[in-house]
C-alpha cells in the first residue's frame, strides 16, 4: 500500500485563518488537479508571507477553479533578517537560476542593477516573481522575496542608506577574504546584509572607484579563482547564511 502524498505548498495573497475558504488561482487549480492529480479532501499547505503556514483540505476542484478550507495553523510567521541582493542581469537562464537560488537562500530583496558592462538589460519582473514563488513553495519558506525593476547602479548607490553596509564582491582580488569579513559581521549580529555582484566581465574601473569611495562599502574576495557572476552570487549568499544567517540555527537539511 503506497503512502499518502505530501501536502502541496502554495502561496496565496489573501489573509489566512481557521475556517476560511481560499479560492486558488486558475493556474494553481490546474496544477493541483491536472499536474499533481490531487482530489477533494487532500491536504494543502498555504502561506502568504504574513500569517505563517496553514493546513487545509481541498474543498472543491473544477476545470479552472479550486478552493481550500483552512483547518489549522502549522507554523507561525518567522522574523527574517533583511538580506538584499543587487546583481547585474546576465543571460536569461543564469538570471533565472540566481533568482531561484537566492529565494531558496532566504534573500528578502532582489534588485537588478544596470552596470557599464551589463550585457542584458531586459528583465521581466513578473516572470522572475513566478520563479521566486515556486522556489519558496518548494523549499518550505514562508515568505517571498520582493523583486524590483532594474535601476542603474549609480542611482542605487546614490540612494543607499549610509548606515547600512554593502558587501562588494571584488573580482580584482583586492578585497579581504569573505570569511574574515563575515565573521566580523556575525560578531556584530547585524540585522541586515546586502551584497552587490557585478556582470560578466566585472565592474568597470569607474564603478569600482565609486564604490571604494563610499563609506558603507566593504570589498570582499571569493578566493583565487574568477567565478561566473551567477556562481559568485550563490557563493556569497551561502557564506553569509553559514556564518551570519539562519543556517546557524536551522533544523532542516
Amino acid at each position: 500500500m503506497s503512502s499518502p502524498a505530501s501536502p502541496l505548498r502554495l502561496f496565496v495573497p489573501g489573509d489566512l485563518a481557521t475556517g476560511l475558504i481560499i479560492e486558488l488561482s486558475s493556474d494553481q487549480a490546474h496544477y493541483v488537479a491536472h499536474v499533481m492529480r490531487r482530489s477533494v479532501g487532500d491536504a494543502v499547505l498555504l502561506f502568504n508571507g504574513r500569517d505563517g503556514e496553514w493546513q487545509g483540505d481541498l474543498a472543491e476542484i473544477q476545470k479552472k477553479a479550486a478552493s481550500v478550507f483552512i483547518t489549522a495553523q502549522t507554523q507561525g510567521q518567522p522574523i527574517e533578517r533583511n538580506l538584499t541582493l543587487l546583481f547585474a542581469p546576465i543571460k536569461r537562464m543564469a538570471t533565472d537560476m540566481i533568482v531561484q537560488k537566492a529565494s531558496e537562500l532566504g534573500v528578502t530583496v532582489i534588485q537588478p542593477v544596470i552596470t557599464a558592462r551589463t550585457n542584458s538589460d531586459r528583465v521581466r519582473v513578473g516572470r522572475l516573481t513566478a520563479i521566486a514563488t515556486e522556489a519558496s513553495e518548494q523549499c518550505e519558506r514562508l515568505t517571498l522575496p520582493v523583486i524590483f525593476e532594474p535601476v542603474s547602479i549609480q542611482d542605487k548607490l546614490e540612494s543607499w542608506p549610509e548606515d547600512r553596509v554593502l558587501f562588494v564582491m571584488d573580482e580584482t582580488g583586492t578585497g579581504a577574504p569573505i570569511a574574515d569579513v563575515l565573521s566580523e559581521s556575525a560578531a556584530q549580529d547585524a540585522a541586515a546584509a546586502a551584497f552587490v555582484i557585478g556582470p560578466e566581465g566585472g565592474f568597470s574601473e569607474t564603478e569600482l572607484d565609486l564604490m571604494r569611495s563610499l563609506p558603507f562599502s566593504r570589498f570582499m574576495s571569493l578566493g583565487p579563482r574568477i567565478l561566473r557572476a551567477d556562481t559568485a552570487a550563490l557563493a556569497a549568499l551561502t557564506c553569509w547564511q553559514a556564518l551570519c544567517g539562519d543556517w546557524r540555527h536551522a533544523n532542516k537539511g
